[in-house]
C-alpha cells in the first residue's frame, strides 16, 4: 500500500502554498516558483547540502539552512532572498572562486559552466580573497577522459554519480582538509583505475574538472591533408541532442542540418552509422538464433556499448561467454569502409581517415582497443562536433533541415537503425527482424512498446511461430550489475538481453551536451531526445533491417552469409578479463 501523502501549509517569500510535508524546501520553493541557486545539487543523486549555495532563513532557526536537504513542515516560514541569504551566498561563492583556475576564455565549458553562471547571477565582480593557486598535475593519459584538479570545485557530484548511480566507485575524495581532491584510489590516473570511460562523471561536473580527451586537432589536420580520404559517420543519438548546441530545445532532431554542416566543413564523404546498426542486427540476430539452436551460451548480451563491455571485463570475467562477438556498429561501418567500399570506389585504405560522431567517451577507448584492427581512426563527441562547427564559422541555424547523407554503397538505413540510440531500442531492431525470419513472414506491427521507456530493468517475451523468446533491457552499469548476478545465480532464463552502459542509453551518453542541475529537475532528458528518434523511425519507408537493400547487397557481393568466414574476419572480436586494481603504469 502506498504511503499516505500528508500536505503542509508554509510560507515562503510571502507566498502561502501548500506542499507535501517533508520534501526539500528547494522543492518546495520550485513549486512556488521561486528559484534557489545550487552548486553540488543533482536531484536523487548528489543531495548533500555541502556547497551552501541554495542557504536560506527559516525563521525560528539561528543559522541558515541549506533548501536542498532541509525538510518542510507544516507552518513552516521561509526566506529566500534577505540581505543575510544573499551576502551568505555571495561570500561562499567568492570563496570557492579564490583558489579556482578562472581562465574561462580558455576553458572548454566557457558560457556552459555552472560555476560561471552563478559568478554572473550574484554580480561577482571582484574577489576579496587571496586563495591558494597550486599547479597540480591533469590526468590525461585515458584515451577518454581528462580529469583537471585546478578546476575542481569539490562538489562531489561526480563521486555520487560513479558510486550512486552506476555503482562503479572509481572516484572518491581523496586527503585531507586544502589537500582534499577527486581522484581514483591512491590517486592513480583515470587509465590505471577500473574506470569503463561512460563519461557520466563528465556530465554531472558543473565545471571542467572532467572533460572529454580532445580529437578536434587530428581530425583538422586530416581534413587539410590533400592526400586523405576523409569519410565521417554519424551515429543515431547524435541527431537527437546536437541542436541543444545551439539554443535548440532537448530532443530537437537535427539531422539535416548536422548533414549539411558536415558536407560544409569539407569531409569527403558523410555516412550514417545506421547503416551499420542495420548490418549489426543481421549479425547479432543470426548469432542468437545458432546460440539457440545449437545450444550455445545464453542469455547472449549485446556488446554495442563500450562502457559496458568495459565494465563485464572488469567485474564479471568469468561471464564474458554470454556477450555477443558482434563489434559495435560504428567499428563495423570502419571495417566496412576500408574494406568493401574502398575496393568498389579505388580507395587505398591507407590514405582512408574514418572519423566517427559518437555522444559516447568510451567510444574513444574502443578504437583503440588492439582486437578492432584501426576501423576508427578518430572519435568526436557531440560536444566536439558542436565546436568544430563553431571552429568553422558555420551558422548552424541556416543549415538545410533537407540535407541527406551520402547515399552511395552505404547510405541506407531503416527505422530500426535510428532506435539504436534510446535504451530498448538494440533489443527492438532485434525483434523485429528475428520474428521475421523465425516466422519466415513480413509482420506489420513492428512497435514493441515492452521495451521500451526509461525503466532500469523491463522484460518481455515474443512468440514468433512455435519459438516464445525471453528478452531484457537494462541501460546503466547499477542495472546491468544486477542483471548479470541474475545470470550468476542462475536466475536470468532469457535468451537475449540488451545492457547500455548509461542511463537512458546512448541518448544519455557521456558526450552529449551538458544539461543543467536546474533543468534536470524540470524534464527527463532521456525521455525527450528518445522521442526524437522514435520519431524519425516510424518516417522511415522500411523499418526492419533485414530490408535494408544495401546491406543485403553487401552480403551478396563481398560478405557472404551472415555470421560467415569473412563477416567473423571483419565484423566479429573478442573480450578479455581485466585486472581491476592493475599496476600503476609509469
Amino acid at each position: 500500500m502506498d504511503k499516505e501523502i500528508i500536505n503542509a501549509t508554509i510560507e515562503i517569500d510571502g507566498v502561502e502554498i501548500t506542499v507535501p510535508e517533508g520534501i526539500s524546501v528547494l522543492e518546495a520553493a520550485k513549486l512556488a516558483g521561486i528559484d534557489i541557486p545550487t552548486l553540488c545539487y543533482l536531484k536523487d543523486i548528489n543531495e548533500v547540502g555541502a556547497c551552501r549555495m541554495c542557504v536560506v532563513e527559516v525563521e525560528g532557526a539561528k543559522a541558515l539552512q541549506a533548501a536542498c536537504v532541509y525538510p518542510v513542515c507544516g507552518g513552516m516560514v521561509i526566506h529566500t532572498k534577505t540581505k543575510r541569504v544573499r551576502n551568505a551566498r555571495k561570500s561562499t561563492l567568492e570563496l570557492i572562486l579564490s583558489n579556482h583556475n578562472r581562465e574561462c576564455t580558455t576553458c572548454v565549458r566557457s558560457e556552459n559552466c555552472e560555476l560561471q553562471k552563478l559568478a554572473k547571477d550574484l554580480g561577482i565582480s571582484d574577489i576579496p580573497y587571496d586563495g591558494i593557486k597550486e599547479k597540480l598535475p591533469i590526468d590525461n593519459v585515458s584515451p577518454s577522459i581528462v580529469r583537471d584538479p585546478n578546476k575542481c570545485i569539490l562538489c562531489g557530484r561526480c563521486i555520487s554519480t560513479c558510486k550512486n548511480v552506476q555503482k562503479i566507485g572509481v572516484l572518491e575524495f581523496v586527503n585531507r582538509g586544502f589537500d582534499t581532491r577527486v581522484a581514483p584510489a591512491f590517486e592513480v590516473s583515470m587509465q590505471d583505475s577500473s574506470c569503463i570511460y561512460c563519461g557520466q562523471c563528465i556530465q554531472a561536473c558543473p565545471v571542467a574538472a572532467l572533460r572529454e580527451k580532445d580529437d578536434l586537432d587530428r581530425v583538422w589536420e586530416a581534413l587539410d591533408d590533400p592526400e586523405k580520404f576523409v569519410v565521417v559517420q554519424t551515429a543515431p543519438a547524435v541527431r537527437a541532442a546536437l541542436g541543444e548546441e545551439f539554443g535548440y530545445p532537448i530532443g530537437t532532431r537535427v539531422t539535416g542540418k548536422m548533414v549539411d554542416a558536415l558536407k560544409k566543413i569539407g569531409f569527403n564523404k558523410v555516412f550514417d552509422t545506421n547503416f551499420a546498426a542495420d548490418l549489426t542486427i543481421i549479425e547479432e540476430g543470426t548469432e542468437l538464433l545458432g546460440r539457440i539452436k545449437n545450444g550455445g551460451v545464453l542469455p547472449m548480451i549485446t556488446s554495442c556499448s563500450p562502457g559496458w563491455i568495459r565494465y563485464c571485463e572488469y567485474n564479471y570475467p568469468d561471464l564474458l561467454g554470454h556477450l555477443s562477438s558482434c563489434k559495435s556498429p560504428h567499428q563495423m561501418m570502419g571495417a566496412i569502409l576500408k574494406t568493401y567500399y574502398a575496393e568498389k570506389n579505388n580507395i587505398n585504405p591507407k590514405k582512408m581517415f574514418v572519423v566517427s560522431i559518437m555522444p559516447c567517451t568510451s567510444k574513444k577507448s574502443e578504437i583503440v582497443r588492439p582486437e578492432m584492427g584501426n576501423d576508427v581512426d578518430a572519435v568526436l563527441t557531440t560536444r566536439e562536433l558542436a565546436r568544430m562547427i563553431k571552429q568553422a564559422r558555420i551558422n548552424f541555424q541556416a543549415m538545410s533541415d533537407d540535407a541527406q547523407f551520402d547515399q552511395d554503397l552505404l547510405g541506407e538505413y531503416t527505422g530500426a537503425g535510428v532506435i539504436f540510440g534510446a535504451t530498448g531500442g538494440v533489443m527492438e531492431a532485434a525483434i523485429r527482424t528475428v520474428a521475421d525470419i523465425v516466422g519466415d513472414t513480413d509482420l506489420k506491427n513492428v512497435d514493441y512498446v515492452p521495451v521500451r521507456g526509461v525503466e532500469g530493468l523491463k522484460e518481455a517475451q515474443v512468440t514468433v511461430g512455435d519459438m516464445t523468446i525471453k528478452v531484457a533491457v537494462a541501460h546503466g552499469t547499477a542495472n546491468a550489475k544486477k542483471v548479470m548476478d541474475m545470470i550468476k545465480e542462475g536466475k536470468a532464463d532469457y535468451h537475449f538481453i540488451e545492457i547500455m552502459g548509461c542511463s537512458g542509453g546512448c541518448v544519455c551518453g557521456g558526450g552529449q551536451p551538458h544539461v543543467t542541475s536546474k533543468a534536470l529537475m524540470d524534464i527527463d532528458v532521456r525521455v525527450e531526445r528518445a522521442k526524437a528518434l522514435y520519431k524519425e523511425d516510424t518516417l522511415m519507408p522500411q523499418r526492419k533491417s533485414h530490408k535494408n537493400s544495401q546491406v543485403m547487397k553487401l552480403y551478396e557481393d563481398f560478405l557472404g552469409e551472415p555470421n560467415g568466414q569473412r563477416s567473423h574476419r571483419l565484423l566479429h572480436t573478442h573480450y578479455s578479463p581485466k585486472e581491476k586494481y592493475p599496476v600503476k603504469s609509469k
